[in-house]
């Protein structure tokens, strides 16, 4: 078994989801709170990654992070590093790729809030900020929680988007899913098999997880 490449996706997965969990939850609040006409657009932009192709994806992210792309201009004036084919790289395909299943967990959970506990707050003179922090977050804890665990479970699956973006580098992108596929290419069924099946125990155990506290915080 490919211990290096699983250990990469143990750690892209972790990365993945601590970013989303910081930049998602106010995206994922504002969704569930706005009143803003135009949202629908903003929503459909989040749920973009669930229908299209990750090879799509990974394409035009493979572009804008080139040398001539806009990522790839400011990562490498700014920080003098080259995303394509390393970890960072991979690591910013999967923090969008993975959006939609953070932020609308998030925001489900959010909706289905009562506002009046949160109005209550305000009225009694507590901040914004506080009235999220001591009410909505706890309220809300079950359903972030399973988008949490939504989102590393899926990054843990990856596959078109890190190849595209990343190929298939030992210790540096290569992860649980392109080690399968590069078994596989070698005729090595018995490592891929094995890696295959530590994942589906992974995966499935994962979901559960998911689907139950999903149940205790409103739908997933």
């Amino acid at each position: 078994m490919d211990w290096a490449a699983i250990w990469l996706t143990m750690k892209l997965a972790s990365a993945t989801t601590l970013i989303l969990f910081v930049a998602g939850l106010p995206l994922a609040y504002w969704l569930a709170m706005s009143r803003w006409p135009g949202r629908f657009v903003i929503e459909a932009v989040v749920a973009l990654p669930l229908v299209l192709p990750p090879t799509v994806l990974g394409y035009y992210l493979l572009v804008t992070m080139g040398p001539y792309g806009v990522l790839g201009q400011i990562s490498t004036s700014l920080f003098g590093v080259r995303l394509p084919f390393t970890f960072a790289g991979i690591l910013v395909g999967s923090v969008l790729f993975n959006l939609p299943f953070a932020v609308r967990p998030f925001a489900a959970a959010f909706a289905a809030m009562d506002r009046q506990l949160i109005e209550a707050s305000w009225c009694l003179g507590v901040s914004r900020f506080e009235t999220f922090r001591r009410v909505t977050l706890p309220l809300c804890w079950p359903g972030i929680l399973a988008g949490l665990i939504l989102t590393f479970a899926h990054t843990v699956g990856e596959f078109g988007v890190v190849l595209m973006i990343g190929g298939n580098l030992e210790g540096k992108t290569r992860t649980a899913s392109v080690s399968i596929y590069d078994s596989v290419q070698a005729l090595d069924y018995q490592t891929a098999g094995q890696t295959a099946l530590l994942l589906l125990v992974f995966s499935f155990t994962v979901l559960c997880l998911a689907q139950w506290l999903g149940r205790r915080g409103g739908p997933v």
